[in-house]
């Protein structure tokens, strides 16, 4: 019986391999989890917050005690944390050999159950602030877990692109540089806001930072539902020695 060839045995153990059954539903997490973050709180908020201005007011104002919009986001929130967790067990699954995105499926994982964290310490409202009741615990929380949130994104972010080659790492740096920018952008105006004075910008410039995110998540997940060489199945792995390469090859 003949020896196959080198390139062909090289071929068949890192070309492209599609994720299975259950990988695919997972990866897509990913892809619905952005599009219901940005349904529910620029669709939803447009048509049940009368008055609430996108381009100058935060995103937490709209599940701050009394909006109208805190129930519906909560619940939408709910699905969105379980997709997260969903799309970080797909990446996981779908990483087996690739350590660096494992670490990302777990980061996102992660990220997906600080989600409930925030339901004890929403923001206090503009109204109430004015009026004088505002929380002080629960601002201070909120702040914590943003600077939490941020954190995990950006570490997810770079073991991901660690496991793919230069255009997505470029684009991940992007991505980071981003939401560094415009979440410092963002904290200059915790002053207005603890003062309940005008923020003219906020809302836009942390819907930047945001969207950066949403998209990400989204582009992961594409890519990682197409099949990209060096990305295994689940199972054992090939005899030979552990895997080291990057999800998607060579630079």
């Amino acid at each position: 019986m003949s020896t196959p060839a080198p390139h062909t045995t090289q071929a068949r153990r890192d070309g492209p391999h599609r994720p299975s059954t259950t990988s695919t539903v997972l990866l897509a997490c990913g892809v619905v989890s952005s599009l219901l973050y940005v349904g529910a709180h620029e669709v939803l908020a447009a048509a049940l917050y009368d008055g609430y201005s996108r381009f100058d007011q935060a995103i937490s104002e709209l599940t701050s005690v009394g909006a109208p919009t805190r129930t519906p986001l909560i619940v939408a929130g709910f699905f969105y944390d379980v997709l997260i967790v969903a799309f970080g067990i797909g990446v996981w699954r779908t990483g087996h050999g690739v350590r660096p995105l494992r670490i990302a499926g777990v980061l996102l994982v992660a990220y997906g159950f600080v989600g409930p964290l925030w339901l004890p310490f929403p923001m206090t409202g503009r109204e109430d602030i004015e009026a004088g009741a505002a929380m002080p615990l629960a601002d201070t929380m909120h702040l914590v877990l943003s600077a939490v949130t941020v954190s995990l994104w950006c570490a997810m972010i770079g073991f991901a692109a660690a496991a793919f080659g230069t255009w997505f790492r470029v684009y991940s740096a992007v991505t980071v540089a981003t939401i560094l920018a415009f979440g410092a952008w963002t904290g200059r105006y915790v002053p207005a806001v603890a003062a309940a004075e005008p923020t003219p910008g906020m809302g836009a410039v942390e819907r930047v930072m945001f969207g950066a995110f949403v998209l990400w998540v989204a582009v992961l997940a594409v890519l990682l539902l197409g099949g990209h060489p060096h990305t295994r199945p689940e199972g054992p792995a090939p005899s030979g020695g552990r895997s080291t390469r990057r999800a998607d090859g060579p630079a």
